[in-house]
């Protein structure tokens, strides 16, 4: 684990367009003063804070308010922009509350000089025993709105009058620049009051480098915490926050520190519902962290100590990073590997992948970075590509057909072959890590690292690659005019299937060459136009009838 860099000096620096964004918000409490009588202040809060005294760029601005709500400070702003300053602001957007977002109080936003604000007062809050969304919510004092806050890192306020950073809580500066994490009230008040911020904490951890308190790790174990995250805390918010953690600097510390906290099954958390019995026991949450290490060990050896393993082949070590949503979804996967394999039976007894439930409905992600759809064909492409075999007759068809399959290789879920590969070795050599001291069996893993390095080695030297993506040599329209069919039907697919057989099995064939085979095999009796509905097993368990050439 490593800290975000720290500036000896924390400070804040304005760019241009945030001084003069605070001299309007100064400008316009004195207008506001001088026009009507009301008074206010206005402190930037939170997030915004925190990174700029870290030396980070931030244009998430919220603007707290004392003793006046988000909506008609705005509206005021807008007027004082417009006809005293000449830089007039469209519109106003007024956003409702929406508790299960933490959006407890209606905002306004506005956008000026190309930056958006958001206006809320300062506040003060109780919460019910069952229930996030607090009960009373009244105008508070700074000190007040900053104790209700998740930690005293995201407690700062910088006020726009003074130029001056407010540290309430008077912790938030030094955790800030001691690395800790720490909540502004005791962390069994705090999370009770919310207990999302106990994953919000886990997540600013990671994202800094940043350690937890003892407390707030002793208070982050504690049973009732724990319940009042299950059934208090909508599942859309936890899958919010885990989304964030998988996106950011460094996932894999994110894993330990739940596994660590033992909140796996709090956050990957299935409801009775849905599945109300698994197939077999949940696996040990450590697999999803020795999932999470192997991953980054083999695709980020730098950041791991030693471990004389061999290089991965190029084609795998660079699989993570294919595109922007490949990594986030490697480390969800990897940290679900406990319900690899398991699986669950729905009302109408179909059979169902507990893995995609645990997406579906433990996380409410869908299929935003490929999770929904992404991550269950990794694990079947896993179960397929285990222990990877060359040579034999036809190879070059059946491992052709073997990297062209779907749940291997689909552009639509995200999911290349080498990335599929890269999954089914992390999942094999999780049977090769030590808990105890959290390592490989070095001679185990590196048999099976370089069987998978002779498997993408024969994958480039028979040309596959390039047919991975490959369309069958002839189009419907060319099949149906070979054929003299005088039109198409359920029976295409099927020869398009077997058109691709006869191009893996013919790298050098063609457009002619193959049209002469299907005339030949038609002619043989060896092309059917019948076909017969036949059970195929889906990536969720389900079974469904689909139509197939009869050979």
């Amino acid at each position: 684990m490593t800290r975000v860099q720290i500036p000896e000096k924390m400070e804040i620096h304005l760019t241009d367009a945030e001084n003069e964004i605070c001299a309007l918000l100064d400008g316009c409490t004195k207008w506001m003063k001088e026009r009507h009588g009301v008074e206010t202040s206005c402190r930037i809060a939170g997030g915004w804070v925190r990174d700029k005294l870290l030396g980070l760029q931030s244009n998430d601005i919220d603007i707290a308010l004392e003793q006046m709500m988000g909506l008609p400070f705005a509206e005021e702003f807008q007027a004082y922009c417009g006809s005293v300053m000449n830089i007039p602001i469209e519109k106003i957007a007024k956003v409702e509350r929406n508790p299960d977002r933490s959006k407890h109080l209606e905002t306004a936003k506005a956008t000026v000089l190309d930056i958006e604000l958001d206006f809320v007062n300062l506040r003060s809050e109780e919460y019910a025993d069952d229930s996030r969304i607090p009960t009373q919510v009244a105008f508070g004092t700074p000190l007040q709105d900053a104790l209700r806050r998740d930690m005293t890192i995201n407690a700062l306020f910088y006020n726009v009058h003074s130029r001056e950073v407010e540290d309430h809580t008077q912790k938030g500066l030094s955790d800030l620049k001691d690395g800790i994490i720490r909540t502004p009230l005791s962390p069994k008040e705090t999370f009770m009051d919310d207990p999302l911020r106990v994953i919000r904490c886990v997540r600013f951890a990671s994202r800094f480098g940043f350690e937890l308190v003892p407390e707030l790790q002793e208070a982050a174990r504690d049973a009732e915490i724990q319940h009042a995250l299950r059934a208090k805390i909508s599942r859309e918010r936890v899958g919010e926050e885990l989304d964030k953690m998988m996106k950011g600097r460094n996932p894999l510390h994110a894993i330990e520190l739940i596994n660590d906290l033992r909140l796996y099954t709090s956050i990957f958390y299935i409801p009775p519902h849905v599945a109300p019995e698994l197939s077999a026991p949940l696996g040990s949450p450590k697999l999803g962290l020795a999932a999470a290490y192997i991953l980054e060990t083999l695709t980020l050896p730098e950041k791991q100590p030693s471990t004389n393993l061999p290089a991965l082949h190029p084609l795998l070590a660079a699989a993570a990073t294919y595109e922007s949503s490949t990594r986030p979804r490697l480390y969800l996967a990897c940290a679900l590997t406990p319900y690899r394999g398991l699986t669950y039976d729905d009302i109408k007894n179909k059979c169902h992948l507990a893995v995609e439930a645990a997406i579906r409905n433990g996380t409410k992600l869908g299929a935003q970075n490929h999770y929904l759809d992404g991550i269950p064909v990794l694990f079947t492409a896993a179960e397929m590509l285990k222990n990877p075999v060359i040579g034999g007759e036809d190879e070059r068809v059946r491992i052709g057909l073997l990297l062209r399959n779907k749940n291997v290789h689909n552009t639509h879920t995200g999911s290349y072959w080498a990335t599929s590969l890269l999954f089914s070795l992390v999942q094999e050599l999780t049977s090769f890590w030590d808990t105890s001291c959290k390592s490989l069996d070095i001679a185990f893993a590196a048999s099976r690292i370089e069987a998978y390095n002779t498997f993408v080695r024969r994958i480039e030297e028979l040309g596959l690659p390039a047919m991975v993506d490959a369309k069958p040599l002839l189009g419907g329209n060319e099949v149906v005019r070979v054929l003299d069919t005088g039109r198409s039907g359920p029976w295409m697919n099927g020869v398009l299937a077997r058109i691709t057989e006869w191009q893996l099995r013919h790298p050098e064939g063609t457009k002619a060459q193959c049209e002469e085979w299907l005339r030949s095999e038609h002619a043989a009796g060896r092309i059917s136009f019948d076909v017969a509905p036949v059970k195929r097993v889906n990536i969720d368990g389900g079974e469904k009838q689909e139509k197939k050439l009869r050979k």
